[in-house]
């Protein structure tokens, strides 16, 4: 049964989870562990994910989209291009996303090698290609000199591509309060949240988001018990995963997006329509549990939602 709680009041409250939630599997884990780097790959690709020449008019870095003092992403709905040119589609974050099953929302690369291709060739987006922006970086002595250190073979496309992805796989979030409550710091979390993972659990959000990322897993329709869609033009960017694989099925099927940080990373969904965590919870309550979810729901369990935010570099998130 679902209860009320006090938002400032902890008197009287257990911090850990109910032994009406507790099961032999938490469907949570904290992040694993950094993984061995190279510190001269690292360098190079942070240097990159920072360089505007590789966009056709050099306005745009990958930074633009993905600002790193913003959650990872750009807290627009949809990423302004070069020439001022709008997107079609909600950037994720980039933090974690070394983590991730698939990187975009249809999962079409599935490593983040293969995902940097996309955004320099996408003409909303940088609009240029790779033969444009090598020769740009081959002007740069400095930059040659560094690739050659850090790759036998040099400055080439490939060692480009995973120069950028070696800089986003180290871009993991540890170290969050939710985190360090799993770690068994039962005072990681006030009341309001403990009750809001508690609701979570129970309403069926962890069927989805579940695991290290909380998402980031699996495919999911988008109204599971409910048509999201219904009264609205649908744009391809809403056939998700279908522009992949082109069967029917797979319409309206997105990656489950991680909820690690999301408290940062508003507007939410594909389509960026939403501006609150609150209202966020509401729908997903509505479309995917084919339930009308209480303000108190929303509210608790975006007071939990609020304890995913980790620390990069040592400090935290803003």
């Amino acid at each position: 049964m679902l209860v009320p709680y006090d938002h400032q009041s902890s008197e009287g409250v257990d911090r850990s989870i109910p032994a009406s939630t507790k099961d032999a599997v938490e469907p949570i884990l904290p992040l694993p562990a950094l993984p061995v780097l190279s510190a001269e790959r690292v360098a190079l690709g942070e240097r990159l994910f920072s360089d505007k020449r590789f966009s056709a008019d050099r306005t745009l870095a990958c930074v633009s989209c993905h600002d790193l003092r913003r959650g990872g992403a750009d807290g627009r709905p949809f990423s302004v291009g070069i020439g001022g040119a709008v997107g079609e589609i909600n950037a994720p974050s980039v933090f974690n996303s070394g983590l991730s099953m698939a990187q975009f929302w249809d999962g079409r690369a599935l490593t983040l090698e293969e995902q940097v291709a996309g955004p320099v060739h996408n003409p909303l987006e940088m609009g240029s290609n790779w033969s444009q922006v090598l020769d740009r970086l081959a002007q740069d002595e400095a930059l040659q000199a560094d690739f050659r250190r850090a790759y036998p073979d040099g400055l080439t496309v490939n060692n480009v591509s995973n120069a950028i992805a070696t800089f986003e796989r180290s871009l993991q979030t540890p170290n969050s309060r939710f985190d360090r409550y799993l770690q068994g710091d039962q005072a990681a979390l006030n009341p309001a949240e403990v009750e809001g993972y508690r609701r979570f659990r129970e309403l069926g959000c962890s069927s989805c988001h579940q695991g290290a990322l909380v998402g980031g897993n699996m495919y999911q329709k988008f109204g599971v018990l409910g048509d999201y869609f219904a009264g609205r033009a649908i744009t391809r960017a809403d056939l998700g995963r279908f522009n992949v694989t082109q069967r029917d099925e797979d319409k309206h099927v997105f990656k489950v997006p991680s909820l690690r940080n999301v408290a940062l990373t508003a507007p939410y969904f594909h389509d960026g329509s939403v501006a609150t965590l609150e209202q966020a919870v509401l729908l997903m309550g509505r479309y995917q549990l084919g339930r009308e979810l209480s303000e108190l729901d929303a509210q608790a369990i975006a007071a939990f939602l609020k304890s995913l935010t980790g620390e990069w570099r040592g400090a935290l998130l803003q």
